[in-house]
Formats: C-alpha cells, structure tokens, sequence
C-alpha cells in the first residue's frame, strides 16, 4: 500500500483498491452479458415461431413441394391461389361474422359482470366478503369436463341447443371461461386504488354505482383491457363450446367451420394451412396493436397487487 500510495503521489493519480475493474473491463463485462442474453432469447423465440413459419410456408405451396423430404423452407412457385381457393370452398366470411357476434357480447359481458364482481370484492365493505371471495376461487379448481355434461343438459332443457345463448349467456354471469380468474385479476388491481379517492366521492353525495363508473373504471383501464384482450383470444379460438352447441353449419364459429374444412378437403393441405393463417392473422394483428396495454396492464396489476 505504501509503494502504491508513493506512484499515486507522483503520478496524481488515485489509487485503486486491489480487486476493482476498470471502466473498460466493466463495459466488455456488460457486453458479454448482455450478448449471452440475446442468444438465449433468440433459442427461446426459434421453438415458437418455428411452426408459424411452417405454416405459412405451408400455405404458399402445392402438396408435392410440401412433403419433399429434406424440407424446402422457400416455395418455388409461391402458390397464392391456396388462400383464394380456401376461402371459397368454405362460407369464411359468414364464420367470420358469426365469431364476432359471440365476440362482441361475449368481451362486453365479461367486462361489465367481471369488474362489477370485482368491485363489490375489493371496495365494498360487506359481512362474509372474503368468505364468499374464497369459495368463488375455489371455482378454479373445477375442471371444465366435470360440468360439460349438466351444463349441456341444462341448455337442452330450455331448447338452447344449436343457438348462441350457450356461448353468450355465461358471459353475462361472470362464468365464462376464464370468469373467476378475471373477477380476481380485476380485483387485486382495483385493491391498489387508494380508498381516499372512493371516500371523497361518498363525502360528495356519490353512490356506490357513481363511484365504480366515475372512479374506479377510469383509473383501470390498463387491467380491463388485459381482460378484455384475454377473452377476445380465448373466445375467438374456442372449439369445444361451439362443436357441442352448434349444429347447424351456418351458424359455424371460424374454430369450428376449419375443422370442418379440414373433414371435407383433407387431401388439399394447401387450401387447409391458407385457411389457418388466415384463421390466425387477425390475433396477430390484435397483440401487435394492444401489446402496450397489455403488457402495461399485467405490470400494473402483478407490481401493485
């Protein structure tokens, strides 16, 4: 230390601490870091984008270039008239209007039942409410299989069969698919709202209603468009429903009416992945434009709930 201390003297330098890095070997540290990221990153994206991209190569060939083992990734020639021939061998236009009526009174069903749950949950003061709040959580752990069969023989018994009102109705009830889970979402982020704001309300003469339309729904629009975006995805590739309930082939949901288009041209594997991505683009389109609010969302309510 004393030799060190002489150089520095001489030298006006400050002397470094024995063990410390420079500037230099930091940044290349960083570097190194942040470079061995990327590679894991990228590992990561090519298992899940690799069968999109096999998809959609899929739909710009013929069925001979599709099947040459080794694959060919680049069509020779691209085939475009796969995704006119697909969407004229099957009504996808009246699919297409059929899943976005379930769509639009299925998200604002869900939206308006979930968050009026939610509030009544984590701003009202109520005897039982976190006792009630529990037993609705447990809803979970049911599987959908255990209720497939009274469910159906409940619509059956109010001649609902082969209409919309079994895909549509639930979402009006708060039990929708992923309702319970949504009714909790909006919860543990309505639960970060300081009470001071509901407070000032009610001093202001407001109501309970007043409050959750002028209050608490502004200030959570990141969380209802995580719910809202999460129920679009889920009704619109949902089959399971629409396969049970939906008889009648013109009232096929976009899910349902491509496995039938797989059922009718099952040799035409061109025509059938032209109709999938066409099936698929609409939710890519949809995250790239409500991925702010997404991911705004999510944060907001995992960092504050």
């Amino acid at each position: 230390m004393t030799v060190l201390t002489a150089v520095s003297a001489k030298t006006g330098e400050k002397p470094s601490a024995p063990g410390n890095t420079t500037a230099p070997d930091y940044q290349r540290r960083r570097r190194m870091r942040r470079v061995v990221l990327y590679i894991v990153l990228i590992a990561g994206v090519i298992p899940t984008v690799l069968p999109f991209v096999w998809l959609v190569r899929s739909a710009l060939m013929d069925n001979n270039q599709m099947f040459i083992a080794p694959p060919e990734w680049i069509p020779k020639p691209f085939e475009w008239s796969n995704f006119s021939g697909a969407l004229t061998a099957q009504p996808f236009a009246r699919y297409f209007v059929n899943t976005m009526i379930i769509e639009i009174f299925t998200v604002v069903g869900t939206l308006l039942t979930c968050s009026i749950a939610a509030f009544s949950f984590s701003r009202l003061r109520w005897r039982g409410r976190n006792l009630v709040f529990g037993i609705l959580l447990s809803g979970l752990m049911l599987p959908q299989a255990v209720l497939l069969v009274p469910t159906f023989l409940m619509w059956d018994t109010v001649q609902a069969i082969n209409t919309y009102y079994p895909l549509i109705v639930p979402a009006w009830l708060g039990g929708a698919g992923g309702g319970i889970f949504n009714v909790f979402l909006l919860r543990q982020f309505f639960l970060t709202i300081p009470y001071e704001l509901d407070e000032a309300a009610y001093i202001d003469g407001a109501s309970p209603w007043r409050v959750f339309w002028q209050v608490i729904v502004p200030l959570s629009k990141p969380a209802l468009m995580v719910v809202g975006i999460f129920t679009f995805i889920r009704t619109w590739n949902e089959f399971l429903d629409p396969l049970i309930y939906l008889n009648d082939s013109s009232k096929f949901t976009l899910a349902l009416g491509l496995a039938s288009f797989q059922g009718v041209y099952n040799a035409q594997w061109g025509y059938l992945m032209a109709a999938a991505t066409t099936t698929i683009l609409p939710i890519i389109i949809l995250f790239f434009f409500a991925q702010r609010y997404l991911i705004e969302g999510v944060t907001l309510t995992g960092v504050k709930g």
